[in-house]
């Protein structure tokens, strides 16, 4: 392989992972909001005591949502970005009763 290959390849892998982190920048507080959505549904499909179950579940559908995202997003910070939104989730329980009224409500989730 000669140095000009070399080189290209390079820039290219370059561009390629400037590229991939760009599109997890500017697509963050996309993803953000609809994990908000995403975990208020798995709440009320599965309901309490599946936090494992609901995980993955909204893992899932993040890979369906979000493919070329979930392919270079690690696991450990998909989970991280679930934690917030569960956080965001635990005060709208308690703080929004119709919010609480629907996720008890067990419909089902809808994508």
């Amino acid at each position: 392989m000669e140095i000009k290959d070399i080189i290209a390849l390079s820039v290219g892998g370059i561009i390629l992972v400037g590229g991939i982190i760009y599109l997890i920048c500017n697509q963050r507080q996309k993803i953000q909001e609809w994990l908000k959505y995403a975990v208020v549904e798995a709440e009320k499909f599965f309901g309490g005591g599946t936090g494992q179950l609901k995980l993955r579940a909204v893992y899932d559908w993040f890979c369906e949502k979000f493919p070329v995202i979930a392919a270079v997003v690690p696991f450990y910070v998909f989970s991280a970005w679930v934690d917030t939104a569960l956080t965001t989730l635990d005060k709208w329980l308690g703080s929004n009763d119709r919010i609480t009224g629907y996720v008890g409500s067990g419909k089902e989730y809808r994508r």
